[in-house]
């Protein structure tokens, strides 16, 4: 069956609220982990997590940063103006050049009491130190599901620096709580690199570094690619099939030296940390696809629609020969980096080219991650969570996770 047929209702369960974590651990890493294996669960703690995986082993993280995406404007009368920086203007390569716009920068942005700013522009004064900085919102146009914003500020700041000195952490509205001091760091992987996501690669925040002493000493190896978690990530689905369900596009920034090792490591096990390095993986392979049907395809051509895994299935091809022709469109290109968007929907029918394990938290009901899980479990996803739910553990964002293998 076609993933677009899928009703999203087969993938409910009943989450109470008592479950959901809505603070971190003290401990990053003495949260649990349920391991599926072979049809069994086991469970451990996270601190454990290299003895569940075997030497020589390539686990690939996601190592894109958290940005402070809400901005909070006060109109004359006291009324509140949320700002929700989603992602750039098209007219940006990239979130990397958007983030280092200094002066102003326009951005698709949730509007929170819209119906409340009648004019242009909302201000907002910030304290720097001895300094006073203005900032300007000025509404552009409205989009489907968004608006597009003109941000202005008058300091030599970049849009990251102004972000970090004005804007909150954007907690999962199902946390139900307000930003706190502590969630500035927890809400935060500790190999964060690059500015960019509105949303944490949760399986992530359970890594120490003593967690990664534990890898080495096994002699497991680890790298990182760079997906932005977009709004999306908390998007519901509402559709009564999935073919009616629009996935959120994330901008993706993969090195070179990722894709040969890849290669080299193709015959081993590669285990991606998060769904989004799942996801971003299982692009690679289909970008790999397509640079095979047209080697010389443009740079701003390649990227992946939403069901186009599916489409170009009947052209599959071997895993080490996607991956060495990606390596040649980028020797064409004369880039060593691949800057793209994928909408990849990963469900159950998919089949899984580059991963053998996924490490992950726990999802929300009648999710596109829950989907994922399912993708790699089949049916089985239902015993994982049902033993999870008997088993006390903590669900969503700051909670516990799971290894699971195909």
């Amino acid at each position: 069956m076609h993933p677009g047929n899928i009703s999203i209702h087969d993938y409910s369960y009943d989450l109470p609220q008592s479950r959901i974590a809505r603070y971190p651990l003290e401990q990053r890493d003495a949260s649990k982990l349920l391991i599926w294996e072979k049809e069994k669960i086991t469970e451990d703690r996270y601190a454990n997590i290299a003895s569940h995986l075997p030497e020589n082993s390539l686990l690939v993280f996601n190592n894109t940063k958290v940005v402070e995406a809400r901005l909070l404007f006060q109109k004359a009368g006291g009324s509140m103006i949320e700002i929700f920086c989603l992602e750039p203007d098209e007219q940006y390569r990239d979130i990397t050049a958007a983030m280092q716009q200094s002066g102003k920068v326009i951005w698709k942005c949730l509007v929170g009491g819209a119906k409340k700013w009648k004019e242009n522009p909302l201000v907002r004064m910030i304290g720097n130190g001895d300094q006073q900085i203005r900032l300007e919102a000025d509404k552009i146009k409205q989009l489907n599901d968004s608006y597009l914003v003109e941000l202005r500020w008058n300091a030599d700041l970049s849009f990251a620096e102004l972000l970090h000195l004005a804007g909150a952490v954007p907690l999962p509205p199902y946390l139900e709580r307000a930003v706190e001091d502590s969630d500035k760091e927890r809400y935060q992987t500790i190999y964060a690199r690059h500015d960019g996501s509105v949303a944490a690669p949760t399986a992530g925040l359970h890594f120490t570094d003593k967690i990664f002493r534990t890898l080495q000493q096994k002699n497991i190896g680890h790298d990182f690619v760079t997906l932005h978690v977009g709004a999306g990530t908390f998007k519901p689905v509402k559709a009564a099939l999935m073919s009616d369900h629009e996935m959120h596009a994330e901008f993706i920034d993969v090195r070179r030296e990722l894709v040969a090792r890849l290669l080299e490591h193709e015959s081993g096990t590669i285990v991606a940390v998060g769904t989004t390095s799942l996801r971003t993986l299982e692009s690679l392979y289909w970008l790999g696809v397509k640079t095979a049907l047209d080697p010389w395809i443009l740079q701003e051509e390649l990227r992946l629609s939403q069901w186009e895994a599916y489409e170009l299935e009947e052209k599959a091809i071997p895993v080490q020969q996607a991956l060495r022709s990606l390596l040649h469109w980028m020797d064409h290109q004369q880039t060593d980096r691949i800057l793209t968007k994928t909408q990849i929907i990963i469900a159950p029918g998919y089949i899984f080219r580059v991963i053998s394990a996924l490490v992950t938290n726990f999802h929300q009901p009648q999710s596109t991650l829950l989907l994922l899980v399912a993708a790699i479990a089949g049916d089985n996803w239902k015993k994982i969570y049902g033993y999870a739910l008997l088993h006390d553990f903590r669900f969503l964002s700051y909670g516990d996770g799971s290894l699971l293998w195909l």
